[in-house]
């Protein structure tokens, strides 16, 4: 995100994470999901994704991917176009056997599931400018939730990554769910 809580400038606009572009950094990304066995992410970040990466960058093979969608589209690979109550799959992919759930994505996944208490961990990169306006982050709604703070790693591009974790009494879980 942008130093000022922004995910994307007006119209979907992403041009600003090329700022933090760096050849062969991946800002520690193929670690961290390497990691992750499914994978929860919204339409519209899915889309910009593909086009500008590819389907690859998600579904390796080795992962469930669901995209959280409005309109139904036919599964693709392990990529499942999902158009149900997102509690609900939440809630079933927490109660099976499993390694970490990654939610990568949009605004509007992301503060539903804020909504539903329902993300373990945060890890958050910021990118060393103001946009401004477009897509928050956050949004008003949710309650509020206290974080343990776990790290921060600097990098040469400016950006900061942000990990932090639900403060809470946990029950051990085989998932947890990350973004």
């Amino acid at each position: 995100m942008s130093l000022d809580g922004y995910i994307a400038k007006p119209n979907d606009d992403l041009s600003f994470l090329k700022l933090v572009e760096k050849e062969g950094e991946d800002y520690g990304y193929a670690e961290f999901t390497s990691r992750i066995d499914t994978l929860i992410i919204g339409r519209k970040t899915y889309d910009y994704v593909v086009r500008e990466i590819g389907t690859s960058h998600y579904d390796n093979g080795q992962r469930d991917i669901y995209v959280i969608t409005r309109n139904e589209r036919p599964q693709v690979g392990r990529t499942i176009f999902y158009t149900d109550d997102l509690t609900k799959l939440v809630d079933r992919l927490k109660s099976e056997n499993g390694k970490h759930i990654y939610c990568d994505g949009g605004a509007e996944v992301i503060n539903e599931l804020l909504r539903r208490d329902a993300i373990d961990e945060i890890i958050i990169s910021v990118v060393p400018v103001l946009l401004g306006n477009g897509t928050r982050l956050f949004n008003a709604g949710r309650p509020e939730q206290t974080l343990e703070f776990v790290m921060a790693k600097t990098f040469d591009s400016g950006l900061i990554q942000l990990h932090y974790e639900r403060k809470i009494e946990r029950q051990t879980a085989e998932h947890e769910i990350f973004f």
